[in-house]
């Protein structure tokens, strides 16, 4: 199925060739999605500069040279020299259908594949965690079903460094307190003055944060 866009790009730069010269057909056709139609093509506006003429004459001797009767139902011009471009539904009712014949929905494999890394979120296990982690580790996740998708080898990487350093500040922290009234202990009554159960029970992840900044 020849992509949408590119048949769009190739149309335009063709038509730009035909109009203004060999020199102008790679130009960028400057495609955009459109509230007044399905694309909006914006090149006109920029050649204009170029060619010193108005925007509108160079949108229409665009516009003129078009070949996309099986692609686009209607094409007009608009304002200053955009050109609208309206897709036929017969167009993209043919796409679809060949999009659902497929295993992979049109998505085409990587031509060279390669072996790609993505890192997640890495959290510190000692400290307690919070929206950062959860975002990108989604967005590491979508990151790497797309790679996959495409056909790469991804290795997926959530590293936590080394936890048990953390921990045994924690713990070290907490046999320095324990008992010495420290002011940076949590307030009354303190989880450290409750014994060994009762620390257990009282501290919460907040608390072990507080203590590991100490």
């Amino acid at each position: 199925m020849a992509d949408l866009l590119l048949t769009l790009t190739r149309a335009l730069q063709a038509a730009l060739a035909d109009a203004f010269g060999a020199e102008h057909a790679g130009a960028d056709p400057a495609l955009r999605r459109s509230t007044h139609a399905d694309y909006q093509a914006n090149v006109a506006m920029a050649l204009a500069k170029q060619l010193r003429r108005p925007p509108r004459e160079v949108a229409s001797a665009i516009v003129e040279r078009l070949r996309l009767e099986d692609t686009c139902s209607a094409i007009s011009i608009a304002g200053p020299g955009f050109i609208n471009l309206t897709l036929r539904d017969e167009r993209l009712s043919r796409d679809l259908a060949e999009l659902a014949q497929g295993d992979r929905l049109g998505l085409e494999p990587a031509a060279e594949p390669e072996t790609v890394v993505v890192d997640y979120s890495a959290p510190n296990v000692a400290k307690e965690m919070h929206v950062g982690h959860l975002r990108s580790t989604i967005l590491g996740d979508a990151i790497a079903r797309a790679l996959e998708a495409l056909g790469h080898r991804v290795i997926r990487q959530n590293h936590v460094g080394d936890w048990g350093t953390p921990f045994g500040m924690l713990i070290e922290h907490l046999v320095d307190t324990r008992g010495s009234g420290s002011p940076s202990a949590p307030s009354a009554p303190s989880p450290v003055d409750l014994g060994d159960a009762g620390a257990a029970s009282a501290l919460s992840v907040g608390d072990l944060g507080a203590f590991y900044k100490e």
